[in-house]
C-alpha cells in the first residue's frame, strides 16, 4: 500500500518541523520552507516564499493527499495562498488541517470556548484565523480539519527559549495575571495531529489541555522546573477581571492517552541545571 503523501506548509517554524519530525518516518512527508538556508538541501523541502511564490507550483509538484497548513508570514499573502489552496482541494483528492489558534475566540473574555462557538476575534491574528476557517467551511466537510491550538510550549519552542534567555540575562519576563489559559507542547500536539490523520479525521478540534492555568502560575511553574532561579517578574495587567484565552475539547475529544494536562506540560520541562 502506497504511504499517504503529506505536504506541511511552513515546516521550516517551529510547529511545522515538529509537525514534519513527526510524521516523516511513517508518511511520504514533504515541507516548505522560506528562508531558512538549513532546509534547503533536504530534497523533501521545496523553498516556497508565500509573498513571491506561488503555492499551485509547489502543490503540482508534490500532489499531496494531505495538506497541513502552519504558515506565517504577511497576513495579505496567507489569505491569498489558503484562497489558492481551497481551489485546489475543490479540484483534487487532498485534504487540508489548518493550524488556527485559541485568538479566533479572544473576544469572549468571560469564559472559554469550545469547538462549535461562534468565532470573534478583536485581534488583527485572530480576525486572519477566522477568514481562513471561514473559507474552509465553504467546502465539503470531508476535505478538511480546523485545529484549534492554545499557546504552545516545549524545550525548544520560541516562548521557552524567550524565558531561558530573560532568566540568564536577568530581564523581567512578562506575565499576565489575569489571563486564563490552556496550552499545549510541540511533542502532544503532533501526536495528536498524526492521530488524526491516520484516522482520516475531518472537523473542528480543540487540540490544547483539557484543564485550565493562570498565565502567571503557569510561568512561574516552568521557571521552577528550570532550576532555582529568582526571576524578574513583569505583571500585566490588561484588565481588572480574570480573562479568558482557551479552546477546550468536548464535542471532538481525542482519545484519552492523547489528552494533556496543564501539569504534565509543565513536568515536561526538566531543569537545565
Amino acid at each position: 500500500m502506497d504511504k499517504k503523501k503529506i505536504l506541511i506548509l511552513g515546516a521550516s517554524g517551529f510547529v511545522g518541523n515538529a509537525i514534519y519530525k513527526e510524521l516523516c518516518s511513517y508518511f511520504d512527508t514533504y515541507g516548505t520552507y522560506c528562508s531558512n538556508t538549513p532546509f534547503a538541501s533536504n530534497k523533501q523541502f521545496y523553498k516556497y516564499d508565500l509573498q513571491e511564490d506561488d503555492i499551485f507550483r509547489v502543490l503540482e509538484k508534490v500532489h499531496p493527499d494531505v495538506i497541513i497548513s502552519a504558515l506565517r508570514g504577511n497576513f495579505g499573502a496567507q489569505v491569498q495562498a489558503h484562497q489558492h489552496l481551497m481551489e485546489y482541494l475543490m479540484n483534487s483528492k487532498a485534504k487540508l488541517y489548518f493550524i488556527s489558534s485559541a485568538n479566533v475566540f479572544d473576544a469572549y473574555s468571560k469564559f472559554p470556548s469550545y469547538e462549535f462557538d461562534k468565532t470573534l476575534s478583536v485581534s488583527v491574528y485572530g480576525r486572519l484565523k477566522i477568514k481562513i476557517e471561514n473559507m474552509m467551511m465553504r467546502l465539503p466537510k470531508q476535505k478538511t480539519a480546523i485545529l484549534r491550538v492554545p499557546m504552545v510550549f516545549g524545550n525548544t519552542s520560541p516562548r521557552v527559549r524567550e524565558i531561558k534567555t530573560n532568566l540568564e540575562n536577568h530581564e523581567a519576563i512578562e506575565v499576565f495575571p489575569n489571563l486564563i489559559i490552556n496550552v499545549t507542547n510541540d511533542d502532544r500536539l503532533t501526536q495528536q495531529i498524526h492521530y488524526l490523520i491516520n484516522r482520516n479525521k475531518t472537523g473542528i478540534f480543540h487540540l490544547g489541555s483539557r484543564d485550565l492555568i493562570h498565565h502567571e502560575e503557569f510561568v512561574r511553574d516552568i521557571i521552577k522546573r528550570m532550576g532555582k532561579y529568582h526571576p524578574l517578574i513583569k505583571r500585566v495587567y490588561t484588565t481588572n477581571e480574570d480573562r479568558y484565552l482557551a479552546a477546550l475539547p468536548k464535542d471532538n475529544p481525542l482519545p484519552k492517552n492523547l489528552m494533556v494536562s496543564c501539569q504534565e506540560i509543565i513536568d515536561h520541562h526538566i531543569p537545565v541545571d
